[in-house]
């Protein structure tokens, strides 16, 4: 019998972009253990910030109801809201691009010191389960926090199941968006 999968971190921007990422990350690994850890100061206004934590809550209770191992499961909700840091940071970014670049930065920054001052030695993202996510500039920044905390990035392009997620996402009627959390990005359309 092989040694289960190594622990890992997840970073959850929401319910609908995580089940995906959790079903498989479960499936593959029977007995991983996985701390599915929401931290995301670009999303605004907070109403907005609570309804996806809160829809990321859901998923977590509705494991079950998917066939997936909910013990294997840890939720931590407990990140405060802080979108200071995100007004502080990449909101005063040079264009989408730049901004982008840097939100990515500060919320994988922040799951990489997480998975470590927890002992996980991996992590991983959520994020890579959009088609409007940048996944070169999330790599690239990824693999900067790795190098800076000592925990090693899982990179998936979890896009593949694009259509199982949003699949997941309506049979447990999840809170859906079409767009990322930040009101800039409503506004320019990065």
């Amino acid at each position: 019998m092989s040694p289960p999968a190594p622990r890992i971190l997840l970073h959850a921007c929401c319910g609908p972009c995580a089940a995906y990422p959790l079903r498989e990350l479960l499936e593959r690994s029977p007995g991983r253990e996985i701390l599915l850890w929401n931290y995301n100061p670009n999303i605004q206004p907070t109403a907005e910030w609570r309804r996806r934590r809160d829809a990321l809550a859901f998923l977590f209770h509705s494991l079950p109801r998917l066939g997936l191992d909910a013990g294997a499961v840890t939720l931590d909700l407990s990140a405060p809201y802080d979108g200071a840091a995100f007004w502080r940071g990449p909101a005063g970014a040079d264009g989408p691009s730049e901004r982008c670049r840097l939100c990515y930065r500060l919320r994988l920054r922040a799951a990489a010191r997480e998975a470590a001052a927890r002992a996980y030695p991996l992590f991983s993202t959520t994020l890579l389960f959009s088609r409007q996510q940048k996944h070169e500039i999330i790599r690239e920044e990824a693999l900067r926090a790795q190098e800076e905390f000592g925990v090693k990035f899982h990179y998936e392009d979890f896009r593949r199941g694009r259509r199982e997620g949003i699949r997941l996402a309506q049979e447990l009627d999840l809170y859906r968006q079409n767009y990322c959390g930040c009101v800039l990005a409503e506004t320019d359309g990065a």
